[in-house]
């Protein structure tokens, strides 16, 4: 039996809990419907909501951010509060799924350092989707441990690392114009 690693399940439209900046993530193939639609049942998550994509760098992004929507004189401003912490909404590419886009024309979007899902993301060249590891309305899994024991059955994989410590998740804000969406 050959070792199982997140790339491979990852490829396989498996869904992995990962440790991010504050909690753990639960994520999936961004590009896998199928996955996504898994994701979304797990958590109990209204697919109008959307998701949160997060990448270890911005340029696996742009398969589904309209860079050129973003403004030249915003985009100083919108790189430059990466990585970590800083979930931003962008203009998300025309066509993009609704899975990612729930009900709107953005996608929410974040980098981070966080070395296990760099890694990931490095090796499967593209960003992974991100929303807190636990049942829509229960607090976030903090650490591998609770992911194992709340959701474990569920999951297909999960990274047995550490987050970087942030003591709450990501703040939301759009990117563009600077409004808060969470705190």
């Amino acid at each position: 039996m050959t070792q199982l690693t997140a790339a491979s399940v990852f490829a396989d439209g498996g869904i992995i809990a990962y440790p991010t900046e504050a909690v753990f993530g639960l994520g999936c193939d961004p590009d896998n419907s199928q996955a996504i639609k898994k994701l979304l049942a797990l958590k109990q998550r209204p697919q109008e909501k959307g998701l949160i994509l997060l990448a270890g760098n911005y340029s696996q992004l742009l398969p589904y951010v309209d860079d050129n929507a973003i403004p030249q004189d915003k985009r100083f401003s919108v790189l430059s509060r990466w990585p970590d912490g800083i979930t931003q909404v962008l203009p998300a590419k025309p066509g993009l799924s609704e899975l990612l886009t729930g009900q709107f024309t953005s996608i929410a979007v974040r980098v981070t350092s966080q070395p296990d899902v760099v890694a990931l993301c490095q090796a499967t060249g593209k960003p992974i989707v991100s929303t807190s590891a636990n049942l829509t309305g229960q607090p976030p899994a903090t650490t591998w441990q609770q992911v194992e024991q709340g959701l474990g059955e569920q999951v297909d994989f999960i990274i047995k690392g550490e987050t970087l410590g942030f003591t709450k998740p990501s703040t939301i804000i759009d990117a563009l114009t600077g409004e808060t969406f969470r705190q």
